[in-house]
């Protein structure tokens, strides 16, 4: 192992005390000479040399912030393998090698290049080594040292914010707590004095005060009232150097406001108030408006107003304004200058939200006398009364009075009045009015029905003043009379089976009537006189404004009588008795067995069991015409063709002839002409009328039966179809058409029928048919009569 020379580093100073501040137990021997320690090696046995160092020089102190005309010198590295032949180079790296600290390769002497800040950076982290230049070699071993910086007093304290706010109630204690500032230093808090700081208050005093070690603000004076001062303004000092002279310093700007606490009662600027209001102010009507002035802030400052007495408590009221603090005196009711004029109130004003720490303050309220004055002014008439309800009976004459209404002037002067009725009210002039006493009368005749009330209005006017006018409603009701005679409530359709049994409820009747009678209405039935002893029906007063119509006999035949009717009288229960009378249609209709109709119409009597004689005979005569008809036209086309109308001369009548009879005198429903067929005429093939065919007679398809026709359109349709006939005949022919009718509700009047019938024939029912029956029913109707 070959011997090595340590490297040897010296640092000169500028400062000598910066050696003697070196800590001691980094301090070595001060020889001079070195120790040399000689041992065996692994090559043999070389002997190793050490140098034994002056000084410990791994750690060195450099002033910050030099300002000097030269660079600052550091120190100086030399090894004792340096011969000064210049052979050998100093090499320095690390922190700021190169840029902060300059080395001179050749003497080994290290400067600051540049002003150094502690507050940057405090130290720097070094390496050295000597290089040999011909070979490159090491000659001494790298070795680090450290490069500290020493502080000096080049930063003044600052404040953490520019500007501070705080708040704090007024009328605080003494020492009361404010706000906390507070200062830093960037000087090393470790080296000296530099950046220790010390509060003081520079604006502010006697208020405030500040503790010099926390820059804690508190309040110095007592009871501060924000109503005096609201805003304060506090400088506060920080300096280093613990305060002493030459030390430096910052300063900050404290904002303070003394916040609103409820320590003033309201108070009314005067003791007394003047309004006046007009008597016809409305309720609610605002006649001014007056306040207590309080000088806190805020809820602090929320005041209530109430009336506390006096003698127009009760006319007048006053409410808060939340927005301005102000009491509104108000109309509570309708003033009248003539009853009072002048009302006294005591308003009285009050903290809503009191603090209970400054209740001994006094009471924290206000009182004010209030006086209004009432203004008189020229008011209309007033009626006695809001509305007036007058009776009258609708059977009142003309020119009766009914009513008055009654005004007068609520002023002193008591004018005149004039009445008169608003016609927009009455259009039809029913009524009227005296215009000196307001007495109502009738002037047309009253009817409840068509009108029960009549609504008026009546106008009240000054005579000499016709601007001051009022009006009032005028409710007139029209009393009932019985006037009206009731009548049935509804047409009824009445039926009867013809198998009903006697002592059956075919219907039940009700009445209505126009009157209103005060305990309600009570109607009695019964047949007229002359029907007191109907053969047929019957009626029976169910003593409930309803009557039944029964059944007096067994069976009902349509085919004799298919409608009865049966005239009743009904009586009403007022005072004068009404009555009229009402006819009972009481048809005859085919019922099953259950009672339920089927039919009524003698149409639907003669289907279900067939034709009856006459339409039958009418038939069968139809049938033959036709054959007839058929058989001659037959012959006729079998003769030569030739024109048939030889010249205009020879015209042949061609006579159809249509025979009906008819029913009866009241034979209502004129023909069934369902009952009449007849061949339809071929709208196919239709030939000339002037040759005879040369095919023979066909025979043409039945017509449909013609439906609910009249008889007059069913000839003229028949005749249409024989005009155009092209297979009818030129010449005379015959076309009969019979039908008889249905039969007259009379019957049959022969005696020939009568040996078929059990016992006695009863003819009451010729009464029944009017007065061209009567010579019958005399004959027939008696009961001693053959």
């Amino acid at each position: 192992m070959g011997t090595y020379s340590f490297l040897r580093i010296f640092l000169w100073s500028y400062m000598f005390h910066v050696i003697h501040m070196m800590p001691s137990q980094k301090r070595t021997n001060k020889h001079s000479h070195s120790e040399r320690i000689t041992g065996l090696s692994e090559n043999g046995g070389k002997t190793l040399h050490r140098t034994k160092r002056g000084w410990m020089w791994n750690q060195f102190f450099l002033l910050e912030e030099y300002t000097g005309p030269d660079t600052q010198y550091v120190g100086k590295l030399h090894t004792d393998q340096d011969k000064g032949d210049g052979n050998l180079k100093y090499i320095l790296t690390g922190d700021g090698a190169g840029s902060l600290f300059i080395i001179d390769e050749n003497t080994g002497d290290i400067h600051a290049a540049k002003k150094l800040d502690r507050e940057e950076k405090s130290l720097y982290v070094l390496r050295a080594k000597a290089i040999d230049r011909k070979t490159g070699r090491q000659v001494e071993p790298e070795s680090e040292f450290i490069i500290k910086i020493h502080d000096i007093n080049d930063n003044e304290p600052k404040f953490t914010k520019d500007m501070y706010t705080a708040s704090i109630p007024e009328m605080s204690g003494v020492g009361t707590s404010v706000i906390q500032v507070t200062a830093t230093d960037a000087d090393d808090a470790n080296y000296g004095n530099s950046a220790k700081v010390v509060y003081s208050i520079l604006q502010g005093q006697p208020y405030f005060s500040v503790d010099p070690e926390t820059g804690v603000i508190k309040t110095a004076l007592p009871d501060m009232s924000r109503e005096n001062r609201e805003q304060y303004q506090v400088v506060i000092q920080a300096k280093d150097m613990g305060g002493q002279m030459g030390g430096l310093s910052g300063t900050t700007t404290v904002n303070i406001t003394l916040t609103d606490v409820n320590d003033n009662p309201p108070r009314f600027p005067q003791s007394t108030y003047q309004f006046s209001s007009r008597e016809s102010a409305p309720p609610g009507t605002p006649l001014g408006r007056i306040k207590a002035n309080d000088p806190d802030v805020g809820e602090n400052a929320e005041t209530e107003y109430s009336i506390s007495n006096g003698d127009g408590s009760d006319m007048f009221d006053i409410i808060t304004d939340k927005d301005t603090q102000e009491g509104i005196i108000t109309v509570k009711k309708h003033l009248d200058f003539e009853n009072k004029m002048l009302y006294t109130l005591r308003v009285e004003a009050t903290n809503t939200h009191p603090d209970p720490r400054f209740l001994q303050l006094g009471p924290f309220k206000d009182t004010a006398l209030v006086k209004i004055s009432v203004e008189d002014i020229d008011e209309p008439p007033v009626f006695s009364r809001s509305w007036y309800l007058i009776e009258v009976d609708e059977d009142a004459k003309e020119g009766n009075i009914i009513g008055q209404v009654s005004a007068q002037d609520p002023d002193i002067t008591k004018n005149a009045i004039k009445y008169s009725v608003d016609r927009h009210t009455d259009l039809d002039r029913i009524f009227n009015i005296y215009s000196g006493n307001g007495s109502l009368f009738i002037s047309k005749p009253l009817d409840r029905e068509e009108n029960p009330w009549h609504n008026i209005t009546v106008i009240a006017t000054e005579i000499n003043n016709p601007k001051q006018s009022s009006q009032i409603p005028v409710f007139i009701r029209i009393l009932d009379i019985n006037d009206h005679a009731p009548e049935f409530a509804k047409y009824y359709e009445t039926f009867v089976c013809e198998n009903a049994k006697a002592g059956q409820l075919i219907q039940t009747v009700s009445a209505v009537d126009k009157d209103e009678p005060p305990r309600g209405h009570k109607f009695f039935f019964e047949l007229v006189p002359e029907f007191a002893v109907h053969p047929n029906f019957s009626i029976v007063d169910n003593k409930d404004n309803t009557a039944g119509i029964m059944t007096r006999r067994n069976g009902y035949s349509r085919s004799k009588m298919s409608t009865y009717l049966l005239p009743i009288i009904i009586f009403d229960n007022d005072y004068p008795i009404q009555s009229s009378t009402g006819t009972l249609t009481i048809r005859v209709c085919a019922c099953d067995s259950r009672g339920n109709m089927q039919s009524c119409s003698a149409e639907a009597l003669l289907l279900p069991a067939g034709l009856s004689t006459g339409a039958l005979v009418a038939v069968l005569l139809c049938i033959i015409v036709l054959l007839l008809v058929v058989l001659f036209s037959a012959l006729k086309r079998q003769r030569k063709k030739e024109p048939l109308i030889m010249s205009k001369d020879d015209v042949r009548d061609n006579i159809v002839t249509y025979n009906d009879e008819g029913g009866g005198e009241e034979d209502t429903q004129a023909f069934d002409i369902g009952t009449l067929r007849n061949p339809e005429a071929r709208e196919e093939s239709k030939m000339r009328r002037d040759v005879i065919p040369e095919t023979i007679f066909q025979i043409r398809r039945t017509a449909p039966l013609w439906e609910n026709i009249d008889v007059q359109d069913f000839i003229h349709r028949r005749l249409k179809e024989n005009d155009l006939d092209p297979a009818a005949p030129p010449y005379d022919s015959l076309a009969t058409y019979a039908y008889e009718g249905n039969d007259s509700i009379a019957n049959s009047l022969s005696s020939l029928e009568s040996l078929t019938m059990e016992g006695n024939q009863d003819y009451d029912y010729l009464s029944d048919w009017g007065p061209r029956f009567k010579k019958l029913a005399d004959m027939y109707g008696g009961e001693d009569s053959d």
